[in-house]
């Protein structure tokens, strides 16, 4: 579930967008009344979406943005004339008065893009270091050696136990040594 961090200048505001939110379903994990605070929770939470008014008793939407971790995502609520006067064409934007299915449809639709982001980045292959392949190379070759298999079968065999056991790769390859070696 993505986190969501509500920034409104008015604590009273803040926490009625808040509470939209959860009866809705969001998991809203900080509200706020300053970019300060706002900024401190976004660098602990892994990532997910502000929602904000423009102007905080400390800095201003765009000074905000700038200063945001780029795993964070910003909701721009404010009125038509403040949104005018927004040059970012990336930055979303939501017009006062809030229409309650606007805000609920733009959330749904940015937490399914973080969703997607974070499943491409566990699909990207792990970069291995130096120990790693050499552990991997020398597990692949007692299998070869032992069981006369080619290198493809021998990696295929360690790719199947690992996911049969539910350990990674080099903790597999690491029992084959240990288990072989005996």
């Amino acid at each position: 579930m993505t986190n969501i961090i509500v920034l409104f200048p008015k604590a009273e505001d803040a926490g009625n967008v808040r509470s939209l939110l959860v009866r809705h379903g969001f998991l809203v994990s900080s509200v706020c009344t300053t970019g300060a605070q706002a900024l401190a929770q976004a660098n602990v939470l892994g990532d997910g979406i502000l929602v904000c008014g423009y102007k905080y008793p400390d800095m201003i939407y765009s000074e905000l943005r700038t200063a945001l971790p780029s795993h964070f995502e910003m909701i721009l609520v404010a009125s038509q004339r403040v949104l005018s006067e927004c040059g970012d064409p990336d930055l979303i934007c939501i017009t006062l008065p809030i229409k309650v299915r606007d805000l609920l449809n733009t959330i749904d639709l940015m937490a399914e893009q973080i969703a997607r982001r974070k499943k491409r980045l566990r699909q990207k292959p792990k970069i291995r270091s130096e120990e790693e392949k050499r552990i991997l190379l020398e597990a692949k070759s007692l299998l070869m050696e032992r069981n006369h298999m080619s290198e493809e079968e021998a990696h295929r065999y360690i790719q199947k136990c690992s996911m049969d056991s539910g350990t990674n790769l080099m903790e597999t390859a690491r029992m084959v040594l240990s288990l072989m070696n005996f």
